[in-house]
């Protein structure tokens, strides 16, 4: 993909973003390529305080590269692995960090893979969650992926379930709290647990 591509730039400014709220473990829920571990350490305001960063990944050929040109253990580790898997908390642990971005459009049960991820938080830990915005759940969506893309109200009321959200909206590469009469491509909430 090159490096004007806008998607790409779309998604690195998601990981820079996360990068200020990443400490101690920090899980990458479907990491795809495996390049969001480096942004997060690379962007840290302080990369001493990351211990650890996992990325998970359903698709053994994304793990499969993602080890090949983004391990460095023991900091940065990868494993195949699906994000609906309620055994995930016993084989990789728990985390101060979960990043997880466009994930939960690709799921019908996404209330189930939103419970997973509360199953891998520490206490006091952030969870970013990020997702296209579309026509609203139960509407057909033009990416052939996603099972829908859900409206912002949808999107907020989904996140709800934790303790505490903040919501933020992104255009283009722009990551910033909604503003009235603006139209944003994505949500992101910065979800925290008690």
């Amino acid at each position: 993909m090159s490096a004007n591509n806008g998607m790409l730039k779309e998604h690195i400014a998601r990981y820079q973003f996360a990068a200020g709220y990443c400490r101690g473990r920090v899980l990458d829920m479907a990491c795809g390529a495996g390049y969001g571990p480096d942004i997060l350490l690379h962007y840290s305001p302080d990369p001493e305080v990351i211990d650890e960063i996992i990325g998970v990944d359903n698709a053994w050929e994304a793990v499969n590269y993602a080890r090949w040109h983004y391990s460095c253990p023991p900091r940065v580790t990868f494993y195949q692995g699906s994000a609906l898997d309620p055994s995930l908390p016993e084989r990789i642990g728990k985390f101060d960090t979960i990043v997880s971005f466009e994930t939960i459009e690709h799921f019908e049960a996404a209330d189930g893979f939103l419970q997973i991820l509360q199953n891998l938080a520490r206490p006091g830990a952030h969870i970013l969650i990020s997702t296209p915005f579309g026509r609203g759940r139960g509407k057909p969506c033009a990416d052939p992926y996603h099972v829908w893309q859900y409206t912002p109200a949808e999107f907020e009321q989904l996140v709800a379930v934790f303790p505490s959200v903040e919501m933020y909206h992104q255009r283009d590469v722009v990551i910033e709290k909604p503003r009235p009469h603006t139209r944003y491509w994505l949500g992101v909430a910065v979800c925290r647990m008690d």
